[in-house]
């Protein structure tokens, strides 16, 4: 019987993310919001600027808000939503190159090939 080693925390969580943004048009509403900075879109403009409305965008903002990319609050009449995880998006870009060409050897090592 083949035995599976736990798997660390850092990629649990990694993966957990990537799953989060692992759809198009969670990527699209993710990227729109992360553009529009720290004070975010109504929930109304980040449906115009990416072509997701209605229970579709409700579902993809719950998936991204479980994932703890982005927050929804409400401001008057208006639902307001902003990306709030940028230090979670540079970890995981991190998470990917951190050990980048780790397995080349020495004299080969580098981001430039070609």
């Amino acid at each position: 019987m083949k035995t599976i080693a736990p798997q660390p925390p850092e990629l649990t969580r990694a993966a957990s993310t990537f799953a989060a943004l692992g759809s198009e048009q969670r990527l699209m509403v993710l990227n729109a919001l992360v553009r529009a900075g720290p004070d975010g879109l109504s929930i109304g403009e980040l449906g115009a600027r990416t072509g997701v409305t209605g229970s579709t965008l409700t579902h993809h903002m719950k998936i991204l808000s479980q994932a703890g990319l982005v927050a929804q609050e409400r401001k008057g009449r208006s639902i307001i939503c902003a990306a709030v995880a940028y230090d979670e998006l540079r970890h995981l870009s991190d998470f990917l190159l951190r050990e980048c060409c780790a397995d080349v050897p020495e004299p080969n090592r580098g981001h430039n090939h070609g």
